[in-house]
């Protein structure tokens, strides 16, 4: 495994208007941004927390694959909302790609997101030791 810091890009139109990676790897880590439920500039989910978290789960875990590692080596998460009365479906959606994993996890209740249809966002953040031989 290289001691060099690497980066990737995805489709989201806010990488290059803001300037950041999705994702980026230093030594065993691997750390996602904050990732929304689109695929380029489409919202998945529109008005279904649920779907709009494995989305964006699903676009973080994509990320990681770019480096070789999956749900497995996810040792954080992240979860803004933007209501409450969200959480467990959010929750739901969490369970289900990592009940087996049971990473530390945070979920909090922001104002908003860039685009006011967005319900959720999610962070993710891995470590690449766990799955290397």
């Amino acid at each position: 495994m290289s001691d060099a810091v690497q980066r990737v890009q995805s489709d989201s139109p806010w990488e290059e208007t803001i300037g950041f990676a999705r994702a980026v790897a230093a030594g065993d880590r691997v750390i996602v941004s904050g990732t929304m439920p689109f695929t380029g500039r489409v919202l998945q989910g529109e008005g279904d927390p649920y779907e709009q978290a494995k989305a964006a789960f699903r676009n973080a875990l994509t990320a990681l694959e770019k480096f070789g590692v999956g749900a497995e080596s996810v040792i954080r998460t992240r979860m803004y909302l933007t209501h409450a009365r969200d959480v467990d479906a959010v929750g739901r959606a969490h369970k289900e790609l990592f009940d087996a994993v049971r990473p530390a996890a945070t979920l909090v209740v922001v104002s908003g997101f860039v685009d006011s249809r967005v319900l959720v966002e999610v962070e993710v953040e891995a470590f690449r030791g766990a799955s290397s031989s």
